[in-house]
Parts: structure tokens; sequence; C-alpha cells
């Protein structure tokens, strides 16, 4: 080098590269780095548009399915599905024992006649005993076993509505005492004891809750 500046002895002055050099490299990598983010944007862009992701859709739609409802807090709760009606035994197999606890002579046999021609079969037709003679002060008392609760009782309480409903020891199911009490006048219509008959049998279903909004 001339000049001024003379280079003495056997080493060299040591020489830093230009930075320019360095500033270089690195604008190099940052851009392979964005071209290969970018190629790795447009595959996801084509998988999207090419229907890539319908499986994860697929898969979410499966998942909704498989989940049970939930019970909003503003609806009202699903309805219980309606029991089973439960069998009533028919007229013809029931038998009816038609006892009087009143003065009226003949009340029983008219009572007993009438329950025939609907279809009931008659036992016994007389007086009551001394444990309910003169002492039934409403229309009747059906008397019947415990398994005729809900049964044999219920199907002959359709002709008489006011009919108060006991249970004793007997184990006859389909067995009915009718004790004629001073408050009875008659049996009830044939065709309203036929319609209680069939809201028996065939109960009203239970209306669906409307959900509220």
């Amino acid at each position: 080098m001339g000049g001024q500046y003379r280079i003495t002895g056997a080493k060299y002055p040591r020489m830093r590269r230009p930075r320019r050099r360095r500033r270089l490299v690195l604008t190099v990598v940052a851009s392979m780095a964005l071209v290969g983010l970018t190629g790795w944007g447009t595959l996801q862009l084509i998988d999207i548009f090419t229907g890539g992701g319908d499986q994860a859709a697929a898969s979410g739609a499966k998942r909704d399915c498989s989940t049970k409802p939930r019970t909003n807090a503003g609806s009202t709760a699903s309805p219980s599905p309606t029991p089973a009606t439960k069998a009533l035994p028919e007229p013809t197999r029931i038998t009816v024992n038609v006892l009087n606890a009143t003065t009226r002579t003949g009340l029983a046999k008219e009572t007993a006649d009438e329950l025939k021609k609907r279809g009931f079969r008659i036992g016994d037709v007389g007086n009551a005993t001394k444990e309910y003679d003169k002492k039934v002060d409403g229309a009747a008392v059906l008397l019947g076993a415990k398994a005729a609760d809900g049964a044999a009782l219920s199907v002959v309480r359709t002709q008489l509505p006011g009919a108060e409903l006991r249970t004793d020891t007997r184990t006859k199911a389909t067995e009915v005492d009718l004790v004629i009490g001073t408050g009875f006048t008659s049996l009830a219509r044939e065709a309203d004891a036929d319609k209680a008959l069939t809201a028996l049998t065939e109960p009203t279903p239970t209306p669906t809750p409307t959900p509220r909004k």
C-alpha cells in the first residue's frame, strides 16, 4: 500500500469482511423461509377448496349425532312416554252381587236386571248384611278384593259414578258386591256408562308440551 501508510514487519494487518456480504446472506435465508411458508399456505388453501376439510366436518357432524340433546333452560322437559293401559276385565267376566241396604222393596232386583242387560253377570240378589243394612247413606258401596281395585271395581263404578269403593279379604278379583244405599236413585244412563268405560280402556294421550321460546 502506498502513500502515508507503510507495512513493516512480517505480519499483515487483519482485514474484516465487508458487512454487505453478511446482510446478503441473511436476506437469502429470510427469502427462503418466506417461500417455504408461502408454499405451505398455498397447500392448505388447495385442501380447503378441493374438499380436503370434508373429513373434519364429517367427523364433527358424527360427534354431534352421538351426543344426547340437552334440555335448554327456556324449554320444557321432554314428556314421559304414556304408560301402557292396564288390562280391565270385560263386564261379561264380572259377577255383581246386588244387595239392598235400604227399606225400599224390590230395589236390588230392579238394579240387578238392568246390570244384566248391560252385560254383567249377576250373583246374589237380596238384602245387605247387618254390617251395611240401613248404614249406607250414599248412593252405594262397591266391595271387592284388593286385586279388584283399579280393575273390576272401576268397571262396575262406571254404572254408578257416585259409589264408594272399598276392598275386603276376598280373593276373587272378578266378584263385586253392590250395596245400594239410601242416596241411590238409579244407575247412570247407559250411554254415559259406556263413555266412562271407554275412557277407562282408552285413556286420552298426554299432549306434548310446546317448547318455550
